[in-house]
């Protein structure tokens, strides 16, 4: 488990000082695939440097399995750090290693003999899907194939945690969802809990069970991302929800009420919602604003609709649209 207590990191500046996160309380479960999303200058890249402790905090506690490994020595904090490994947006990888090597560095670095260290190696590019490019060097790889070295590498050691920071900001969207899915069979297979730091929404949609939102350094809100994907709260998980907002949109008119759906996962087959709902129940709906795509077979995404009639009919849309699984919805100002 790791428990993020009351930190805070402030910088330094020529400027004068810069507070990068202010008083920030997380937990991560074991086996969970955690996301902390926020937009740029948010403190999320302050956050995972101070997880493992590539920066000290200010002030406050990270606790991993009951142990604050912002009180340790150097000799000490090396050792717990073996127990969590990160990968990053640029992959880092070792130009002049080929593959093979590239993994074996941190086995190297730990000792491991190297015909141990190789059969090591040689099993993880089979878990990432790259069995053939032990001898390839990162240059003649795509840039799916080096981050799935680069996770090959992170994985060496046998970590208990696994940090991904924009770990596929870098990549095109199939290549994204190869990473997150392999990610995901990681997670699921190896028992290993992943923190993801990422300012896309749909990386946290698609493999995340927990989010925390990050808006000027500070948690703004947090839960499982069915929930808060559904009804945010805050300012900022709107925008980040909802980020074509409403500015531009016509103010409702008369007797016109409105409704945000929110899709995590409904079946994308079957019956149009809007067309069904008005041939079945004469409820006609004005799709005002829309950001939905599909995924294997399920939707997500959300809709801004109008709906003409009032009260009545306002209770009648929420009513049918809310008998439907994985869609949520509530009336919008």
């Amino acid at each position: 488990m790791i428990e993020i207590k009351n930190l805070s990191k402030t910088f330094k500046t020529a400027g004068g000082d810069v507070e990068a996160l202010k008083n920030v309380n997380i937990k991560v479960n074991d086996g969970d695939i955690y996301g902390i999303i926020g937009m740029s200058g948010a403190g999320k890249g302050a956050l995972v440097r101070c997880m493992n402790m590539l920066e000290k905090p200010s002030e406050g506690s990270v606790i991993i399995d009951g142990e604050d490994i912002s009180t340790l020595g150097n000799r000490e904090l090396r050792e717990a750090r073996r127990k969590i490994t990160m990968i990053f947006q640029s992959f880092n990888l070792l130009m002049q290693r080929n593959c093979l090597k590239n993994i074996c560095f941190p086995l190297e670095l730990e000792g491991i003999d190297r015909k141990s260290a190789q059969e090591r190696a040689r099993e993880l590019l089979e878990i990432v899907g790259l069995p053939d490019k032990a001898e390839a060097y990162p240059a003649q790889l795509s840039g799916g194939q080096q981050q799935r070295i680069a996770i090959a590498r992170a994985l060496a050691t046998d970590p208990k945690i696994l940090l991904c920071d924009e770990a596929t900001s870098a990549l095109d969207p199939k290549t994204t969802q190869s990473i997150l899915s392999l990610i995901k069979d990681i997670n699921k297979k190896m028992g290993i809990t992943v923190v993801i730091i990422t300012h896309q929404m749909s990386v946290v949609e698609q493999v995340c069970n927990r989010v925390a939102i990050l808006d000027g350094g500070e948690v703004v809100e947090e839960g499982e991302v069915a929930k808060v994907f559904a009804t945010p709260k805050s300012d900022a998980a709107k925008r980040l929800v909802f980020p074509e907002s409403t500015d531009g949109i016509l103010e409702p008119k008369p007797n016109e009420r409105r409704i945000r759906v929110v899709f995590n996962g409904a079946k994308a087959t079957g019956s149009p919602l809007i067309a069904t709902m008005a041939v079945e129940l004469g409820v006609y709906a004005n799709i005002l604003s829309a950001s939905t795509k599909t995924i294997g077979e399920k939707a997500y995404g959300n809709m801004l609709l109008g709906i003409d009639g009032g009260e009545k009919q306002l209770e009648k849309a929420m009513k049918y649209l809310r008998s439907i699984e994985d869609i949520a919805v509530e009336e919008a100002n």
